[in-house]
């Protein structure tokens, strides 16, 4: 095909030059503004439960914020996904912590709460768990917040490719101590570059808001009592986000659409999808397959030859050179994540892509096998 299919990439829809146009007429382009206000109003009423929201350059300046209000010191033990992007658990470094990964289950490719409970019963001193939903999907949030109220662990949910995700009807990104979202260029809306933190007290998130504005004291001159980061979101990429936030049903439900292509397209071949539980709705932000036989980087290799983008599972974080030395623990058995990405691919799961484009995609991965 001569046009690229790409794996995931913006999709934009007018109502976004709308807010952006209102910040140009205004002249508030700078940090901060009314589009910033809006943006985490109009998001946390979408997500539920009560939340604050402080809008930032990055999810992972989020993240930060997160592990600097859950108190993570130097030396500290932190209980962390670990089949997940480096910015889940980079922060917990940012502040002098120890990364101990915890594997994940067959189910849902997430956190197994065996393996978190295992990691307790060696770290008893733990008292922070970052946890992330990998591709969309919700972990086994039942059994693991059981397990951190137990050990007295704060939680910090990565919900950064789960927006519009649910568990049991709730909303992934409500459920831990602190919370974040991520509005990268690829992920289900976009802001371009930018995330969200949520918190549930508002003391938290005016913390936090010092914290990403230089840690500025309420003085006339600049008064700096704390180290502090320059974190803050764009009144225009806010604009941007305000934009898509009209346009998040309409993008989980299409990428559900791809999802479920690609499942009657390869029912009868030797690979499975990313798994789900009932009672939950994943955003399927990726489509991704695992291989029963065959070497997924020999089909990656097929499918660029045809103009067609794919892309390895997330590389394990104990597998990572950064990381060498950190313990990772398991449920018992085999390392679940090192098979998942021995085997895993994720496929092109644009919300642009045609039915015709999708089936030129099955069409290869059939012909691989």
């Amino acid at each position: 095909m001569e046009k690229r299919i790409p794996l995931s990439v913006p999709t934009m829809h007018g109502e976004e030059m709308t807010f952006i146009q209102e910040a140009f007429d205004k002249n508030w382009i700078a940090p901060l503004g009314f589009n910033c206000d809006n943006f985490e109003t109009e998001l946390c009423d979408y997500l539920g439960g009560g939340l604050h929201g402080l809008s930032l350059c990055s999810g992972t300046a989020a993240l930060h914020l997160a592990v600097k209000l859950a108190g993570v010191k130097r030396g500290d033990t932190v209980l962390c996904s670990d089949m997940t992007f480096a910015a889940t658990v980079n922060p917990v470094s940012y502040e002098g912590g120890r990364q101990v990964f915890i594997d994940s289950d067959r189910e849902t490719w997430n956190m197994d709460p065996i393996a978190l409970e295992r990691a307790f019963e060696k770290y008893p001193e733990a008292r922070v768990v970052v946890l992330a939903h990998l591709y969309g999907t919700p972990a086994k949030m039942d059994e693991i917040l059981d397990i951190c109220h137990r050990h007295h662990a704060i939680l910090i949910e990565d919900a950064a490719e789960a927006l519009s995700t649910t568990y049991h009807g709730r909303q992934c990104g409500t459920f831990g101590d602190y919370n974040i979202v991520s509005f990268n260029g690829n992920k289900i809306i976009t802001t371009s570059g930018g995330g969200m933190l949520l918190t549930k007290r508002p003391e938290d998130r005016a913390l936090a808001f010092k914290l990403a504005t230089q840690a500025r004291e309420n003085a006339p001159w600049y008064q700096h009592e704390m180290i502090g980061y320059n974190y803050r979101m764009s009144n225009v990429v806010a604009g941007i986000g305000r934009g898509q936030l009209l346009h998040l049903e309409e993008h989980r439900e299409r990428k559900t659409a791809i999802f479920r292509r690609y499942e009657a397209a390869f029912k009868d071949l030797p690979l499975t999808m990313n798994p789900y539980e009932a009672d939950t709705q994943p955003n399927f932000w990726l489509s991704c397959i695992l291989l029963d036989r065959g070497d997924p980087m020999a089909l990656m290799a097929k499918l660029a030859e045809h103009n067609v983008e794919a892309r390895p599972i997330w590389k394990p974080m104990h597998m990572q050179p950064v990381f060498a030395g950190h313990d990772f623990i398991t449920a018992g058995g085999e390392a679940v994540n090192e098979d998942i990405f021995k085997r895993g691919l994720c496929l092109p799961s644009d919300i642009k892509m045609t039915a015709e484009e999708q089936d030129y995609v099955t069409e290869i991965v059939k012909s691989f096998f």
